[in-house]
């Protein structure tokens, strides 16, 4: 059986070298879809949705605006931190950087990935499944001066919950509940388990 073709429609560095560490050589085409609009229209039809429907709800349509005729598996995955019941994506700026590190520092949040695949393949089974992973993550208590150096670094502006577990941010995280993949921005265990759903085997993609 050949290796299906596996696009990855997300911009993110991490999870592609993550796929790539357990040997799956994903195509990375990013999705077009517009986060803000899309959170704006569930928000207005669906009124407050739970963390892990919204990472959910963005998964989808970013898989399902990619998975058009690709003769492919087409993942779609999106993620937040939540903290104090609020749901928190890439900061917009460093101020707002700044200000969920002081927040987050020395307390505990919840980084909850959707995670949405098509078997968009010409001989597959057209199916489509999703499910959210969420892990617990323990901050430590940084000191100003440490929350203003790691900003500056740009890194929190460029990752959802403005920290990374595989980065610079590492150091300040002092404990995981949970899947550490998902921290990433991946779950590999749930990957494998919506593959199972599809009829397709955790190596048949390696």
């Amino acid at each position: 059986m050949p290796t299906p073709r596996f696009i990855l429609a997300s911009a993110s560095p991490a999870r592609r070298i993550l796929l790539q560490q357990v040997g799956i050589e994903a195509d990375v085409q990013p999705s077009t879809v517009d986060e803000d609009a899309l959170l704006r229209d569930l928000a207005t039809r669906y009124g407050d949705l739970e963390p892990a429907d919204l990472v959910l709800a963005l998964a989808r349509a970013k898989a399902e605006d990619v998975a058009h005729n690709t003769d492919a598996l087409v993942l779609g995955c999106d993620s937040m931190l939540e903290l104090d019941g609020e749901v928190h994506g890439k900061p917009a700026d460093a101020a707002e950087a700044t200000q969920r590190w002081r927040r987050m520092r020395g307390r505990s949040g919840t980084l909850h990935t959707g995670h949405w695949l098509i078997d968009d393949r010409d001989d597959g089974s057209g199916g489509l499944i999703g499910a959210t992973a969420s892990t617990v993550v323990h901050f430590a208590d940084l000191t100003d001066a440490e929350i203003e150096a790691y900003v500056a670094t740009g890194e929190p502006l460029r990752v959802a919950g403005a920290f990374t577990v595989d980065g610079l941010g590492g150091a300040f995280v002092t404990g995981i509940e949970g899947d550490h993949h998902n921290v990433v921005g991946l779950s590999l265990p749930l990957l494998r388990d919506l593959l199972a759903d599809l009829g397709l085997p955790w190596f048949a993609l390696t």
